[in-house]
């Protein structure tokens, strides 16, 4: 890969080298090929595609999106053409970008997370991103994202059935976020994504009725990242495996708030909808601050707004 941004923005994520430390919100920027007219996938640090399932699904009834003061409520239920079509049809067409690709994927059982991870075990794929938190499916997901045995049984037949380097996506929806994210790091997971979106309903006051058709649905956007931020910067004094931070990331000094917070990446999610190009925006935001804090590299400023700086996270190569 040719480094487009001399290396200052380049980070280390358990093995998955990406160019900058900025990727794609799975379920917000497809399978990245739609993003292809508005955006050069090379300049994003790595594609990260809609959840992903063993057979094709059809997703929720009714309306599936609505917006929300500073965000929005999704419950597209993770509709998707299915394993078999991503890699006969979906991955070649990635594949003709210098870009790593992360597969989000999803089940409902362990074992069916496990066959889901064993088929894209392939060339192409750089990283698997298990969804054990969604919000908007009615089985499967929810249970394990808030059930750190469950979730840690999800990873470790993950971790069995793959040699890519594994991500976990942890839900907001739990009591103790500490506590999921050591149950995902015992299991094995090389690094933990988070966080996904908070639960949330909107009414229809003249109908008097919800107005998505699953009721609830998953709350993402600005309203949602100091809740985020909060979270990632738990979690950083708790674990040893690497973090990326997203949840209402919408330019470079909220990607930056991330990562002094412990992150050592970021994913951008619902901005993708209102500035399709805004990954690359945000790299050359974080170069400016760069320069602006006379700072050589990105991985510089991980971790310096924890109580002791860097010094309080637990140590793993940036």
């Amino acid at each position: 890969m040719v480094n487009l941004y001399d290396g200052r923005l380049a980070v280390d994520i358990a093995g998955l080298k990406m160019q900058t430390p900025v990727t794609t919100g799975s379920g917000t920027f497809g399978f990245g090929l739609e993003f292809t007219d508005f955006l050069d996938l090379e300049k994003v640090g790595a594609v990260t595609v809609k959840g992903t399932s063993l057979l094709p699904a059809a997703g929720n009834k009714g309306q599936r999106a609505v917006e929300t003061p500073s965000g929005m409520l999704n419950c597209i239920g993770l509709e998707n053409p299915g394993s078999d079509f991503f890699l006969q049809h979906t991955l070649p067409e990635l594949r003709k970008y210098d870009v790593p690709v992360i597969v989000n994927i999803y089940g409902h059982s362990p074992e069916e997370y496990g066959e889901v991870a064993k088929k894209l075990d392939v060339d192409g794929v750089d990283a698997v991103e298990i969804n054990i938190s969604c919000p908007n499916v009615k089985e499967g997901g929810i249970v394990f994202g808030t059930c750190p045995d469950a979730a840690a049984e999800v990873v470790a037949q993950v971790k069995k059935n793959t040699s890519k380097m594994v991500i976990t996506k942890l839900s907001p929806n739990v009591t103790d976020i500490v506590v999921m994210a050591k149950a995902a790091e015992a299991a094995g997971t090389d690094a933990i994504s988070m966080i996904n979106t908070l639960l949330g309903t909107k009414i229809d006051i003249e109908r008097q009725r919800p107005v998505l058709g699953n009721i609830t649905g998953g709350l993402s956007g600005p309203a949602v990242r100091p809740v985020a931020v909060r979270l990632v910067y738990q979690v950083a004094q708790a674990v040893r495996v690497p973090i990326i931070g997203m949840g209402g990331i919408m330019c470079a000094e909220d990607a930056i708030e991330f990562m002094l917070a412990g992150a050592s990446a970021v994913a951008v999610g619902t901005a993708n909808f209102v500035q399709p190009d805004i990954a690359e925006t945000i790299a050359h935001g974080m170069l400016a601050y760069l320069d602006r804090h006379k700072l050589e590299k990105i991985t510089d400023i991980v971790g310096l707004a924890l109580p002791e700086g860097k010094q309080s996270m637990p140590l793993y190569k940036l």
